[in-house]
């Protein structure tokens, strides 16, 4: 089961990926890579249920904080850009 979530969530980053390459606008990267990171910590995640390794959670809380505070930047960019 495990390796169902790694490919369903490998399969998602791809498709955040190429939004974040492709996208039309800035909003619609900024939102991309929230997604990329998002999808990092689902992996993380999913490493540590794996491994039985406990302090990926750490890692994966860290991640997503970093993960917020670059969207909450990166809205902030696009506000003040007039965008």
């Amino acid at each position: 089961m495990i390796h169902v979530a790694t490919v369903l969530i490998v399969l998602g980053g791809g498709c955040f990926l190429v939004r974040a390459l492709r996208g039309p606008s800035l909003a619609d990267r900024v939102v991309a890579i929230d997604g990329l990171v998002v999808t990092l910590v689902a992996l993380v995640l999913v490493a540590s249920i794996r491994t039985d390794r406990p302090w990926f959670v750490g890692v994966a809380v860290v991640a997503a904080f970093v993960g917020f505070v670059g969207t909450a930047a990166g809205a902030r960019f696009i506000e003040r850009r007039g965008g």
